[in-house]
């Protein structure tokens, strides 16, 4: 038996999707316990590439068990063209769950989305717009619709009546938004009810019954615990909780049952939207990894800010998850680098950190780096760490110094199959 939670160890956007594709060939289940659609897990194996961005990423394997947990936020229409794209790309779904406790993610979810970040102003967080943070705004409101009430066409209408009422006046009067038709959204979520209802089950006893009978399960987190609700650059953050503790709570399974944490990072780093990154790049150089490794939002299409690797960060988040391991994902984008910088501590007015302060003070730090040689030749090929050139091994080494994590692996290229294994 394993259970193992898979979460990113920057910022997101770390290639989670890759190692999730890769452990899930031998998963019994692969279970998302957080989040919506508002990040996305790119795939790329012997089917071609693609883009997740709700299904969990074993769904190319046809004997694992694939499932939306009750921390997640169901957008129905795009869950339903994701199931659709597959089918039409000659991907037949394995079997797949929802949990009837999962969020579903409503038209005005996406309304609220945009205006409420344009008042924040100077906070402002730069969202994907698909409606994530109302959704789970409406949930600890305690006025959220749940995927099971898609089933229930009464208790859905009345609940609907509720917060429609209030969502519209609130869209009129405060940011002068016409108001949705409350008519038209019920018979869209009955159509999407319909469609799904295969799907929607109390996931909890199959969850329960695959822990207390052995199962290989894989917990798959999205973005990282720096945009974690409580832990990270807030109010630069998601709405969920992307750790270890949240992979517990929203996936259904006790903490004492996990017993591997995979903290997932580039070689470099990369953020989407806005927050602290001391050891962020511009120039010549941040373009060039942006270009390389396609460091582009999966969701939004955005480009993605880049920096060197900061070990601050991934230290934090592997000491406030408890990772057990790493996987340092593109590392065959420095192969024809002369020299690396790794960020090891920060500067914060003259005195040096090496711990991650709060927002405010993380954004004025500065990095200091050690000076890392390059390898100057392909790493593509290699399947085993033995196999990488000595200075390749040696910012592996350097990394799990710093961050007080072995490296599990390391991936060399997009593919499945191109990672460096012990």
């Amino acid at each position: 038996m394993s259970v193992t939670v898979i979460l990113g160890a920057q910022w997101g956007d770390e290639g989670k999707g890759k190692v999730v594709d890769y452990l899930a060939e031998r998963a019994d289940f692969v279970i998302r316990f957080q989040g919506g659609s508002n990040a996305g897990h790119t795939v790329v194996n012997e089917h071609g590439e693609f883009k997740l961005h709700l299904l969990p990423s074993g769904v190319f394997n046809p004997s694992c068990t694939c499932m939306l947990g009750a921390g997640t936020v169901v957008d129905p229409g795009g869950l339903l063209s994701e199931i659709d794209e597959l089918t039409q790309r000659g991907i037949a779904l394995p079997r797949f769950l929802i949990s009837n406790r999962a969020h579903v993610v409503l038209p005005y979810h996406r309304i609220f989305d945009r205006v409420e970040d344009e008042e924040r102003g100077q906070f402002r967080v730069e969202t994907t717009g698909r409606g994530i943070g109302p959704a789970y705004t409406d949930k600890y409101a305690r006025v959220g619709i749940r995927m099971g009430d898609l089933l229930r066409p009464d208790i859905l209408a009345a609940k609907l009546n509720v917060v429609a009422r209030r969502h519209n006046r609130v869209l009129v009067a405060v940011y002068g938004v016409e108001p949705f038709d409350e008519a038209q959204l019920l018979r869209s979520c009955l159509t999407w009810g319909e469609r799904l209802k295969p799907f929607i089950c109390d996931t909890f006893p199959i969850v329960r019954d695959a822990v207390q009978d052995g199962k290989d399960i894989i917990l798959e987190g999205q973005l990282s615990a720096m945009k974690d609700i409580d832990w990270g650059s807030y109010p630069y953050v998601t709405s969920s909780s992307p750790t270890a503790g949240g992979a517990a709570i929203g996936a259904g399974i006790p903490p004492r049952a996990i017993d591997r944490i995979i903290g997932v990072a580039k070689a470099y780093s990369t953020q989407v939207g806005t927050g602290p990154m001391p050891a962020e790049l511009d120039g010549p150089v941040a373009d060039r990894l942006r270009r390389l490794g396609g460091e582009f939002g999966a969701t939004t299409g955005r480009p993605r800010r880049v920096g060197w690797f900061d070990s601050v960060v991934t230290r934090y988040l592997a000491d406030l998850n408890g990772f057990t391991h790493l996987v340092v994902t593109k590392l065959d984008l420095f192969d024809d680098l002369d020299e690396i910088p790794l960020c090891y501590a920060y500067d914060l007015r003259g005195q040096e950190l090496q711990d991650v302060p709060d927002e405010v003070d993380h954004a004025e730090c500065q990095p200091r780096y050690k000076i890392l040689p390059g390898w100057k030749t392909s790493t593509h090929q290699a399947r085993r760490i033995a196999d990488l050139p000595v200075n390749a091994r040696r910012y592996l080494d350097t990394i799990a110094e710093l961050t007080g994590v072995p490296v599990l692996a390391a991936g060399v290229g997009p593919e499945r199959e191109a990672i460096a294994l012990p």
